[in-house]
């Protein structure tokens, strides 16, 4: 008797993984959000520099930056929406309403916290190259050697995004 309530107790308390979903969703809707603004902002400020016939010196790199900054939100948004339907799907239940779709996306089809990970490893690596992308943007390269670093670098993340392609297929 004791036992059989204890473990009904174990297996509810799963429910508290909702809160994680709740709030990875409402984080994920506020990047999006911030992301868009972002945006929106880089684009007033190239239509006004435009508009009044200036160039600033750094105005390509500026706008850019902007750009890849907001997609590097975007990218941790949608880590937070694989981490809140994945932790939905494995702790709750399967989102019905994707099930009813004949050709339903399976991009968010999380069947274990294996597969979650790597879901989410994949994204977060994109934020890692983005952001890399983005540095690179407002740096300056002296000399011959800083090139080749810079060139080794982006080897590196070409192979290693490969062999990141490669991975579970």
């Amino acid at each position: 008797m004791i036992e059989k309530l204890f473990e009904g107790a174990i297996w509810r308390s799963r429910f508290i993984i909702v809160l994680a979903v709740v709030f990875g969703l409402l984080g994920a809707i506020v990047l999006f959000i911030v992301a868009s603004l972002d945006i929106w902002g880089v684009t007033v400020y190239s239509f006004k520099t435009i508009m009044a016939g200036a160039h600033p010196e750094h105005f390509h790199e500026d706008i850019v930056a902007g750009i890849i900054g907001a997609v590097d939100l975007y990218l941790i948004a949608v880590v937070l929406f694989i981490f809140a339907f994945g932790l939905y799907e494995l702790f709750v239940s399967e989102i019905d309403e994707a099930m009813e779709k004949e050709n339903a996306n399976k991009i968010l089809a999380i069947h274990s916290l294996d597969q979650l990970k790597d879901k989410i490893a994949k994204v977060i690596v994109m934020v890692l190259v983005v952001s890399f992308f983005q540095r690179v943007l407002h740096t300056d390269f002296a000399t011959p050697l800083e090139m080749l670093y810079f060139a080794l670098s982006i080897t590196a993340l070409s192979v290693g995004l490969y062999f990141l392609g490669k991975v579970g297929k």
